[in-house]
């Protein structure tokens, strides 16, 4: 088979994937897909409602609402992508009898689908931001690119690796949504990791997840990240993650196709 031909191949069979996405993930109709752009915003707002109707202060610039986006949009874009990858790849298995069907078509028909949900979340908020006079634009446009770029390579590494993962053991897609919780909890998407004393700083300073969003903040605060903030060790983790998860498909390929 040629390149032309393969990727011809590939390309349609990740269409085919994703439209089986949409329409099976809620309801089992197409239009059922809006839950999953609704879900995080709707998430996002909560809590953003919650902290203004305690009275809870920022504990940094003077917008609580911009403060506590700023924690959740990484977040999200991390969590949505390492979790809808693994459901994706558990959801498609009894389609890896055919030939045609990789488990890495799974994969990328996901991350295809959820980077354009996380991206159409994002610019929701912005306009709902703006209808209500919250200026969520960064003081450094390049670098909140490049944070929330760098919140997606994290979760594409997660993904693959909870994906892989799944497969081989099946509890830990049950397992994962409990870690879940504790990750949007411990990461400081709702206070800042570089405020907090030694040594549960330095201990927050190797979470991945905690570094993404310090980085998004500092791309909107002039006096985030100093000490704290590793732009490389996000990048590097994801792409460690990506890397380790692939081998370990090939190792366990057959494993995981002859597995019920």
């Amino acid at each position: 088979m040629s390149l032309k031909a393969a990727f011809a191949r590939q390309r349609a069979v990740i269409m085919a994937l994703m439209l089986r996405n949409i329409r099976t993930r809620y309801f089992g109709h197409g239009l059922g897909y809006l839950v999953a752009i609704a879900w995080p915003l709707v998430h996002t707002l909560i809590i953003i409602g919650i902290f203004s109707l305690n009275g809870r202060i920022a504990p940094i610039g003077e917008s609580t609402t911009l403060f506590v986006a700023t924690g959740a949009v990484p977040f999200q874009a991390q969590s949505y992508l390492s979790t809808f990858m693994m459901t994706s790849v558990l959801s498609s298995r009894p389609l890896f009898a055919f030939p045609e069907v990789k488990v890495m078509d799974a994969l990328l028909a996901s991350i295809v689908l959820e980077v354009l949900s996380s991206s159409a979340v994002v610019l929701i908020l912005i306009v709902i931001g703006v209808a209500f006079g919250e200026n969520l634009m960064p003081r450094d446009l390049e670098q909140a690119a490049s944070a929330y770029g760098a919140a997606i390579l994290l979760g594409v590494g997660l993904g693959f690796f909870n994906g892989i993962l799944a497969l081989i053991i099946p509890i830990w897609a049950m397992l994962f949504a409990v870690f879940r919780i504790l990750l949007w909890i411990a990461s400081g998407t709702v206070f800042l990791p570089d405020n907090l004393p030694e040594p549960y700083r330095t201990i927050q300073s190797y979470n991945p997840i905690a570094q993404s969003i310090e980085w998004m903040r500092y791309a909107y605060y002039d006096s985030v990240g100093a000490g704290f903030l590793d732009r490389a060790y996000v990048v590097k983790f994801g792409i460690v993650a990506i890397f380790v998860s692939l081998l370990v498909e090939r190792m366990t390929r057959g494993h995981v196709l002859s597995a019920r």
